[in-house]
């Protein structure tokens, strides 16, 4: 179960660096699916199987469906690729990053002290997750209605920093 769970945490450091080495929204927007399936392969690692499903349905459902609208009308005739210069250059510089941090964290008392929830108990009767989604309706109410209000209010500012100066949706390019 370890070598899942670092295939899944290297596959979202990989994606996350995808996502921060690229300016253009069009190869990003890989690297977004790539770390959001990839967290939710943690999440699922670790015992929380629920809020995985429900994490991976709200991204790729409400938030990818925004920024593929946000990409459509910031249109770039010739995006930049992942094998452009500067995109492999930013690449390797954060690879480096990690590496480096990976070297001075090496060895710690943090390096394979994880288990999952289903691993960490010899008697368990429930999954780690059913407690907490009861506990996110019953007292993060208020918090959930809050969430869903700051996702409707980043919507409208990413569609408003997106429009420029054109007043539609067809435009003149």
């Amino acid at each position: 179960m370890s070598y899942v769970t670092f295939l899944f945490l290297f596959g979202l450091v990989l994606g996350l660096i995808a996502v921060a080495s690229n300016p253009s929204p069009y190869f990003a927007a890989l690297g977004l699916v790539v770390v959001s399936g990839m967290g939710c392969g943690v999440l699922a690692g670790h015992g929380g199987s629920f809020l995985s499903l429900v994490l991976f349905l709200i991204y790729l459902g409400g938030m990818l469906v925004v920024f593929a609208y946000s990409a459509a009308l910031a249109a770039e005739p010739y995006p930049e690729n992942w094998f452009s210069a500067s995109v492999a250059f930013a690449f390797m510089a954060y690879v480096g990053g990690v590496l480096l941090v990976m070297w001075m964290a090496w060895g710690g008392w943090h390096g394979m002290s994880y288990v999952s929830v289903e691993e960490a108990n010899d008697f368990l009767v429930f999954r780690g997750d059913t407690g907490g989604v009861s506990m996110m309706y019953a007292g993060g109410g208020g918090l959930l209605v809050l969430g869903a209000w700051v996702l409707l209010v980043t919507l409208f500012v990413v569609l408003e920093v997106t429009r420029g100066l054109s007043r539609g949706a067809l435009r003149a390019v």
